[in-house]
């Protein structure tokens, strides 16, 4: 008897988890025809893991706010723009300094949420800084990062195609 007490709390756990675990929402992230066309100007590895962390900065919005559960979001990174030069650029411009040289960024996104109902809406959004001025970040990626945590914000709030 004392094996149940055990086992009834348990399978009421793995119950709940695997509840849980249906509701999830899933995202994933493509890199566009465009920023695969030339790999080496930004980077493959770099661009790699913007798509990674855009997929990352969305799920963290949708799950603090507890939006589109059980959905599938599709995402297509369609454009890339760093404020400070990449390693890969680095590279084939000697000439630019990783410290000095700044400029404009910003990211556009570009995909398909499937409900968990079946429906399909399209999302679309970018941003980029308008002028020198409006980049405050230190990092390579900073205005990029702006435009993940905008665009998952106006997703996790039920705005799909914002521009």
């Amino acid at each position: 008897m004392r094996k149940l007490a055990f086992l009834a709390p348990l399978g009421f756990a793995l119950a709940m988890a695997a509840s849980a675990q249906a509701q999830t929402t899933s995202v994933t992230v493509a890199i566009g025809p465009e920023l695969q066309r030339d790999p080496d100007s930004l980077g493959d590895r770099e661009v790699r893991e913007q798509a990674d962390r855009l997929a990352a900065v969305v799920v963290r919005a949708l799950d603090r706010r507890d939006a589109l559960e059980g959905a599938r979001i599709n995402l297509v990174l369609t454009d890339l723009k760093p404020n400070r030069p990449t390693f890969q650029q680095m590279a084939h411009r000697p000439g630019l300094d990783g410290q000095r040289s700044v400029s404009i960024g910003g990211a556009a996104i570009e995909g398909e949420i499937i409900t968990a109902d079946g429906q399909r809406i399209p999302v679309r959004y970018d941003w980029y800084s308008n002028n020198i001025a409006e980049v405050h970040g230190f990092t390579t990626w900073q205005d990029a990062e702006r435009a993940y945590s905008r665009f998952a914000g106006a997703l996790a709030a039920g705005r799909y195609s914002t521009r």
